[in-house]
């Protein structure tokens, strides 16, 4: 006490009142009143319909004060809200609730943003999906439907209700730090999966909102980078996963980029947010900003149609705006049609009658971890097998897990799309349950030191290498927000934050020294990739017998990496990437470039146009039974521009245990007069089988699936010729059979 009061005489009251302050502020910003979203019926007794709500979301409107109408249109204040974020997310380790539009004066309840590629970002104790890059590779749109359903579910019990998800940027570069984030490089896929997910999460009254739209494929430059493409580029390879969202998922909001395109912010750009988005598609929802930096200038984001700052109201604030409005710089018209697409909105989903009741007992519950594991299990996607896999557990006396990151915890990233989850099995955690039950001998190693290794495998039965990345590697990125950092051509200058673009493809030279070392020590051999995206694998892929990519696997990823190995589980995953033989054949990717054009091609399309190698092609995967295709039959030889293809094959299972196959069906568009991809994918369908089944896969694809864009006369265009009709396993031309039909 003494000591005390001699601070307090040397300092002064002064430092005792700063001291009590920020307390209070860092307080105040872990413990906070968690706010009703759902609009109170009883206040609104006059609203039974869809109809009513267009009434009530203007009437609303007509009582509200410039003030109020400009509080719809952000998040919350930025004290509040960067306290928050101190109390929360640096002392906590919890993404903070942000309550935006809340209006007690005329009973209007806000909404909270949770983020979701992979699960509830917000609070604790959630469930902890594969990352949607895993999730694409399994080419299962009713089990992304489920994986959406959980989502919404746990979002609710958290109190929120907008999701920032699904994730649909295109993976153009295999380097992209974020590519764990969406579903792959393939832009049908995209549209699948993020359809599937927002089918399941809105049907819990949970507004959707995909993102980042749009030209979003870098990570260290995102918040600088000036992307260009031509016309057709931009429509038929960038935003038809966001199209079909809009249009067929009747998604409740986009999220835009940060980045700039052909010059402009995309958070600036009326001709993404206004004319494409609206005027093009008919969206009817709300644009929101990505957080902090998605927004520079409040009179630009009205003009082009920018409907709520996040997190927090900086540039739509009454002492910015006020001014402009005097100015004639933005009408009041403009702030009109904004704050009535987020009303309607927002009263559409908080209006409908919940299917159900939301509580904690929700998360992580048993029927959503049994998802996750099952999930991991059907993600996993077996590259090459020498007749390696499945282990047979009879035969194991010893299984070796080797890797310095055969047990750590890792679900990928740890920035906006960190799920707080209840535990997280490991690969060496889930291996070795699985071994200690069925009596097997497990042994652990880090693989720091080769000949230690090398013995180790040597006395193994079984010997899985556990190589790959963790968030430190790749992920989000907090770096410049206005250009490159001075000096750049490093790993780290500039960095803020771990994570970001990957520089070089291949894995950690740590790994491919242990791989390295371990080839050709012990034919029981099997190298498991935990990671985001595509690596190159050219030095060390033809010295393993067996390549399972597991991914980041979420919290029972180890369970079901073992399930996979020891035949449990049969993969059947294929891979939503293409992975080169040359690095050189990608396009060009530089992560700290200030000003990229894209080009037409990329992937797979790229790789049949220029007659490159893969090593893997996409659509690539094996399983531990084999199938055959058959009877190719075009049912509909000719159409007209309004029908519908429809095809059939027959798929077999040649092999002696039930599996599943992912058929695939791609367009050839050979005789084209303009310059088109070889092929597209246009539909795909995951079955199972059992031993000797023959199924006949029916497709069916409107005319106007085959169209291209015309940028002179700014319209869709489906060319009148014949096409090719391609069926099978991948996406490589020995895999397929070929037929053709004509568009009449």
């Amino acid at each position: 006490m003494k000591l005390f009061f001699k601070i307090l005489k040397i300092f002064g009251f002064s430092l005792l009142a700063l001291v009590i302050l920020v307390s209070g502020i860092v307080l105040t910003g872990l413990w906070y009143r968690k706010h009703d979203l759902r609009f109170d019926r009883q206040a609104f007794p006059q609203v039974q319909s869809e109809a009513d709500i267009d009434i009530l979301a203007g009437e609303l409107l007509e009582q509200m004060s410039l003030d109020e109408k400009l509080w719809q249109l952000s998040g919350e204040s930025p004290f509040i809200t960067y306290r928050r974020f101190l109390g929360s997310w640096f002392l906590k380790d919890q993404f903070p609730h942000i309550f935006s539009g809340r209006n007690r004066r005329l009973n209007i309840p806000p909404f909270v943003l949770s983020d979701g590629p992979r699960g509830a970002v917000v609070g604790t104790g959630n469930t902890s999906f594969p990352v949607a890059m895993a999730r694409g590779a399994s080419f299962d749109t009713d089990m992304e439907r489920r994986v959406g359903d959980v989502m919404g579910m746990e979002l609710r019990a958290n109190n929120t209700n907008y999701l920032a998800a699904p994730c649909i940027n295109l993976l153009r570069h295999p380097a992209w730090g974020r590519a764990q984030e969406t579903y792959g490089e393939d832009p049908w896929l995209l549209g699948e999966m993020g359809l599937a997910l927002v089918s399941g999460a809105q049907r819990h009254n949970v507004m959707a909102c995909a993102k980042h739209f749009a030209v979003n494929s870098i990570e260290n430059s995102r918040f600088y980078v000036d992307v260009h493409m031509d016309e057709r580029t931009l429509r038929e390879v960038y935003l038809p996963h966001f199209k079909k969202v809009v249009q067929e998922g009747n998604i409740a909001s986009i999220m835009s980029a940060y980045n700039r395109f052909r010059g402009e912010y995309c958070g600036h750009s009326e001709y993404l947010l206004t004319e494409i988005l609206r005027e093009e598609w008919g969206f009817e929802g709300f644009v929101s900003s990505d957080w902090v930096f998605g927004l520079r200038d409040g009179v630009m984001g009205i003009n082009a149609g920018m409907d709520v700052e996040m997190p927090a109201r900086t540039f739509y604030s009454p002492g910015r705006i006020k001014p402009a409005l005097e100015k004639g710089e933005v009408t009041m018209e403009q702030i009109d049609a904004m704050v009535l697409r987020v009303l309607r909105t927002k009263l559409l989903y908080a209006f409908r009658d919940d299917i159900m009741t939301y509580d904690e007992s929700l998360k992580a519950s048993d029927r959503n971890i049994s998802l996750a594991r099952e999930v991991a299990g059907r993600s996993m996607v077996l590259v090459k097998n020498e007749g390696v896999l499945p282990f047979d557990i009879r035969d194991i006396r010893t299984v070796a897990v080797i890797g310095a990151l055969a047990d750590v915890e890792n679900t990928g990233d740890r920035g906006s799309s960190h799920v707080r989850t209840p535990y997280i099995v490991t690969p060496w955690q889930g291996i070795s349950s699985y071994a200690e039950a069925n009596g097997v001998r497990a042994v652990l190693y880090d693989g720091h030191d080769a000949e230690e290794a090398r013995q180790v495998a040597s006395e193994a039965d079984a010997v899985i290498v556990v190589a790959g990345y963790t968030h430190e590697d790749e992920g989000e990125f907090m770096g410049s927000t206005d250009g490159p950092p001075p000096d750049h051509t490093g790993s780290s200058e500039g960095r803020f934050t771990a994570g970001g673009d990957r520089p070089d493809l291949r894995l950690k030279q740590q790994d491919r020294a242990l791989i390295a070392a371990l080839a050709g020590v012990n034919p029981a051999t099997v190298v498991t990739y935990v990671g985001g995206s595509a690596i190159m694998m050219e030095e060390w892929r033809n010295d393993i017998p067996a390549i399972l990519f597991a991914w980041y696997a979420g919290m029972e990823g180890g369970n079901a990496l073992a399930e996979v190995l020891f035949g449990d589980v049969n993969p059947a995953a294929r891979l939503p990437f293409t992975i080169p033989v040359n690095e050189n054949d990608l396009p060009f990717f530089d992560r700290w470039v200030d000003s990229i054009t894209y080009g037409y091609y990329h992937g797979y399309t790229l790789f049949d146009k220029k007659g490159y190698e893969a090593a893997y092609p996409f659509g690539h995967g094996l399983s531990y039974t084999t199938f055959s295709y058959g009877n190719l039959e075009v049912l509909t030889p000719a159409i007209t521009c309004d029908e519908s293809l429809e095809v059939s094959v027959e798929v077999t299972n040649t092999g002696i245990r039930t599996g599943d196959e992912v058929v695939q069906l791609y367009i050839g568009f050979g005789n084209s007069a303009a310059d088109r991809p070889v092929k597209l994918l246009r539909g795909f369908r995951r079955i199972e089988l059992l031993p000797g089944e023959t199924r006949r896969v029916e497709f069916e694809l409107p005319a106007s699936e085959l169209a291209m864009y015309d940028p002179v006369a700014r319209e869709w265009v489906i060319e009148q010729m014949v096409y090719e009709i391609y069926a099978g396993p991948s996406s490589s031309k020995d895999d397929l059979l070929v037929s053709e039909f004509e568009v009449l």
